[in-house]
Formats: structure tokens, C-alpha cells, sequence
């Protein structure tokens, strides 16, 4: 069977669509291991257990990471017997055409069937998108109502945020990725006169206060006034955040799993994990909404 079978298994009944549409949230960053689709797969699992409906779209052509979390997911349902809470999925590779215009026309109608389609039906979308510059993810943040930004707690990573002058610690000037969001931003606004809350998350965080952790710290607090975006706590370097791959788990379903059958009991690294994602999800400040139920 096909990713693109398993991807389809994914899918789950629809609901009648409420009046409020779907709030929008996608995780960008153009730099490869950062932690984009790990941190989408907790966003997404943590609202689904919220008793929340959430679809999903990825947009990250060459891994297709979310797509075989989730495929993995509905493995270990499919194995096991036990419902586990599943989000309505979509994936989406950029279109073939050789002509650019014709090709960027066919990625936009596709996306905006599938978004148009999800944002009725659901109560949040999380996009996951490449770590590169595409047309498709350039769209995709301009339908963001919140935009979260993973950044690996270095300096080394910093540069997808800003260029920051080595000696005096003083920003230089914007990234390329930083300006695209504010075009992205006026895209927005001016479609439907809407604003894209930006939030830059610092991921695998060092449990030790070293000097470097509390230097990104204070470089980035500079940052998020200049720039314009807040910060969010991340996750701290944990196995556990990618050892469950394989079955598409999160350390959320290990506590519903011990609960529910008495199998072992989460350990204090699960507790701790779990308090981050928590973390996460009451800083993106997302707006209180009814669930939709099946």
C-alpha cells in the first residue's frame, strides 16, 4: 500500500460546518531540522485530545514527514484495535507543469479547494511546510492565522529570523524568510483584511542555563520588537519527542494508553514533556471555540 492510500485512511466523516470557520494554523521555517512537523504532530494531537475536530495538510513534498506520522498512526489503530483520536489529512505536492504561471495557478486552486474544504468542516487546520522557499508555502502562510516559526536554540540557527552582528549582538537586518512573512502578512491583510499572529518558538532547549541559552534569550527578545512576532517556550531536547515515530504516537497518547489499559506507567520525562506541550499551546493563545462533534 502507498503513502498516498495510507494518507487517504486517514480521513474521518465530516460534520456539518458551523458558522465559524476554521482558525488556521501553520508551522513554518525555511531551514531543514527544525522541527516543524514534530512540533505540528504534538499541536495536532494535543487539540484532537482537547476534543477538538482538526484537519491537517502537508505541504512537505520531498519527506512527507506528517504523512507518515499519520500513516504510521493509522498502522497502529489498524494493529492494535484501539480508536486513537485521527485528523482529517491532506497532502500536497507542488503541481508539474513546466510553466511557471500555469504551474502556480494550479498549486493555489488546489490548496484553496483543500483549505476551503477543511476550514468548514473542522475547528483548527495545522499546515506543515517545507523547510525551503516554494510557492505553495508562501501561500500557505498567507492563510495563517497563526504562524508558528520552530528555531533551534543556536545561534547557528538564528539567521532564519535575522541577520544579528556577531560582535555587538545589534540586528543587522531582517532574513529572507523574515520578509517573506511580512509580504505574506500584507497579502493577507489585503485579501481579507486579516493579520497573521507570528510566534518564533526556541525548540530542543538545553536543560542546563548556559551562557549560550541565555544569550539567544536576550538576542531574540530584541528581535521579536524589531521584527514583530512573540515568543513561545518550546520543547526541550527530549528523546521522547521522536522516539513513538514509528507508531505514530506522542508521549500524549502514552498517558491515555496507561489509563486506559494499565500498561506502563509514564515516566517523569513524559510529565515533563507533556507540561511543554501544554506550554506551547496556552502561549499560541488560540481563540476558545465550541467543538464540532461527528
Amino acid at each position: 500500500m502507498s503513502v498516498a492510500d495510507l494518507a487517504q485512511g486517514l480521513e474521518t466523516q465530516s460534520s456539518a460546518a458551523a458558522s465559524a470557520p476554521a482558525h488556521v494554523i501553520v508551522v513554518g521555517c525555511e531551514k531543514g531540522g527544525s522541527g516543524k512537523s514534530t512540533t505540528s504532530m504534538h499541536l495536532i494531537v494535543a487539540l484532537l485530545r482537547l476534543g477538538y475536530r482538526v484537519g491537517t495538510i502537508d505541504l512537505d513534498a520531498r519527506q512527507w514527514t506528517l504523512t507518515r506520522y499519520l500513516s504510521n498512526r493509522a498502522a497502529t489503530v489498524q494493529r492494535e484495535g484501539h480508536a486513537l483520536p485521527m485528523p482529517r489529512h491532506f497532502f500536497l505536492a507542488p503541481s508539474e507543469k513546466v510553466n511557471r504561471t500555469e504551474a502556480q495557478e494550479e498549486d493555489r486552486a488546489r490548496f484553496e479547494a483543500i483549505l476551503g474544504r477543511l476550514v468548514g468542516e473542522v475547528d483548527y487546520v495545522v499546515i506543515d511546510c517545507a523547510g525551503t522557499d516554494s510557492h505553495l508555502a508562501r501561500l500557505a502562510h498567507s492563510y495563517a492565522d497563526t504562524l508558528v516559526t520552530p528555531v533551534n536554540d543556536s545561534f547557528v540557527d538564528l539567521d532564519v529570523v535575522a541577520h544579528v552582528d556577531g560582535r555587538t549582538g545589534e540586528v543587522q537586518r531582517p532574513s529572507v524568510y523574515a520578509e517573506m512573512v511580512w509580504d505574506q502578512r500584507k497579502a493577507r491583510a489585503k485579501r481579507d483584511g486579516g493579520s497573521i499572529d507570528w510566534i518564533v518558538m526556541r525548540n530542543r532547549l538545553s536543560n542546563l542555563d548556559a551562557n549560550n541559552k541565555r544569550e539567544m534569550g536576550e538576542v531574540l527578545e530584541k528581535l521579536a520588537k524589531r521584527i514583530g512576532f512573540r515568543l513561545a517556550p518550546g520543547f526541550s531536547e527530549r528523546v521522547i519527542f521522536r522516539e513513538l515515530f514509528l507508531q505514530g504516537l506522542t508521549m500524549l497518547d502514552v498517558f491515555d494508553r496507561s489509563q486506559r489499559d494499565g500498561s506502563a506507567k509514564p515516566r517523569m520525562s513524559h510529565v515533563a514533556a507533556r507540561q511543554e506541550v501544554r506550554a506551547l499551546i496556552n502561549s499560541l493563545q488560540l481563540p476558545e471555540r465550541a467543538p464540532r462533534r461527528a
